[in-house]
């Protein structure tokens, strides 16, 4: 039996953890916390599913592949992880990013439809379009509890056979190894999906970690998923959705916030992210210009300066994942297939997630403005 480490149970190692256990190999999962604990990405209360990634057709097929996966781990669960409320793109130009992504989703099938400004009246209680040029409208676009499904993934996970690991876990250089409570531990295979921890244990990756405030509102309950859908604007590096669970409605920017360390670093919020997001909420959405925040939290991007994943074997058997946040939660159960693939030898990853030199793009984001 092939024997595998997978250091991390964010969504992204837990999701290759379970698959590659119910694939026949011997799997153990390494977490210094727990699965779905509050410093982890993978831990904030939503993340959005959408297949518009601009020019790129390989990410909007996995975001597509990965959307009926998330589907499938609901039913196995029992519950309701992936609330299909669709997505509003708040175009600013005619001929930007949100066209771009139209023309590739209609190559590919997937439905979307570009809409007058004045139809967002029809999706939110209250709407001003001023400012747009059109609304591209993603009705299969959704919502994702996130922080539920990192922990039903690592539960079902454990249930496949995984032998989840609480320690911290060091890298042993040159072999498919790892270091835990001062013992080696070997396997044929060791992931290290360790996300913003991923630049402290190996130098030179093509990652920066920033700091990311997340804001909720107070609304009224018509502002509820999946009532009211969620929304981009990226041209504004603005996005959110109604309101999940209670926890309120989402407004956040996606524009990188500064530079940050995710183990002690501070988890208040700052004013300033505050009062951004209230501004931009008030102005698209008038009816809430006074709706307090009603819960925050802070979590953290790992990117390569393109967005691009990294994917990357560095000695025999050792394999680096990372790059993931703002838009890899979404394609974790499509992802975990596609990297099976590669450690079982069936394919080799696409020269894109090498470890080479990345030129800074925003197209696969939903932010067209730096922080």
């Amino acid at each position: 039996m092939k024997s595998v480490i997978v250091v991390g149970a964010g969504i992204w190692g837990s999701s290759l953890a379970l698959r590659l256990a119910e694939t026949g190999w011997r799997v153990t999962l390494v977490e210094q916390h727990r699965p779905g604990h509050v410093r982890q990405a993978s831990a904030g209360e939503t993340r959005l599913l959408r297949c518009a990634h601009g020019t790129d057709d390989w990410y909007a097929r996995r975001a597509w592949e990965a959307r009926d996966g998330w589907r499938r781990l609901g039913e196995r669960a029992g519950e309701e992880l992936y609330l299909e409320a669709g997505m509003l793109w708040f175009a600013r130009t005619p001929d930007g990013w949100e066209h771009a992504s139209a023309q590739v989703l209609k190559g590919l099938d997937i439905e979307c439809r570009q809409l007058d400004p004045d139809d967002g009246a029809r999706f939110f209680p209250d709407f001003s379009g001023d400012g747009l040029s059109f609304l591209l409208w993603e009705p299969n676009a959704g919502v994702i509890r996130a922080r539920r499904a990192t922990q039903v993934t690592a539960g079902l996970a454990a249930y496949a056979g995984v032998r989840l690991v609480r320690a911290r876990a060091l890298p042993v250089p040159g072999e498919s190894a790892v270091l835990v409570d001062g013992e080696v531990h070997r396997a044929d295979r060791v992931v290290w999906a360790c996300g913003a921890w991923l630049p402290q244990l190996f130098d030179g990756l093509p990652i920066t970690v920033s700091k990311q405030d997340t804001l909720h509102f107070a609304v009224p309950l018509a502002w509820s998923v999946p009532e009211t859908p969620a929304w981009v604007d990226y041209d504004a590096s603005a996005y959110g959705h109604g309101d999940v669970d209670g926890v309120g409605m989402k407004a956040t920017s996606d524009a990188e916030g500064r530079p940050y360390e995710p183990e002690h670093g501070s988890r208040a919020v700052d004013a300033d992210s505050v009062e951004r997001a209230a501004s931009y909420l008030g102005r698209r959405f008038p009816a809430l210009a006074q709706a307090p925040v009603l819960f925050s939290q802070v979590c953290q991007y790992a990117l390569t300066p393109d967005a691009e994943w990294l994917l990357a074997e560095t000695a025999p058997g050792v394999w680096l994942l990372g790059g993931d946040s703002g838009h890899g939660f979404k394609h974790a159960p499509a992802l975990a297939g596609y990297v099976a693939g590669v450690l079982d030898g069936e394919h080799a990853p696409d020269e894109r997630f090498g470890l080479r030199e990345r030129v800074p793009t925003r197209g696969l984001r939903t932010s067209g403005q730096v922080g």
